[in-house]
């Protein structure tokens, strides 16, 4: 009997160490791996577009290859002048 008291003590001892062992991946050590892929993540993007940026300031354009032999051009925005009112208008 007091053998049998003590298979299940030790098996509740070992669910409870299961158990608090997910808690703490829930709540500590996925968060902390999530926000660490987050932050990396933004700070490739930042990169990227910081290199691109940079790369049309001094070239004036720059090209992307997006595969099969197709490609995107950047280029800086020229936005169009609006043109004069007419003169019929002014008389």
């Amino acid at each position: 009997m007091k053998n049998n008291a003590n298979i299940v003590i030790a098996i509740l001892v070992l669910l409870v160490l299961v158990l608090g062992s997910v808690v703490a991946y829930t709540f500590a050590v996925k968060p902390f791996i999530s926000g660490y892929v987050t932050k990396t993540y933004n700070q490739g993007a930042a990169d990227a577009l910081s290199i691109i940026l940079g790369q049309v300031q001094q070239q004036g354009y720059v090209e992307i290859p997006l595969g099969n032999g197709k490609s995107l051009f950047l280029v800086p925005a020229q936005p169009q002048q609006s043109t004069p009112a007419s003169s019929e208008n002014s008389s």
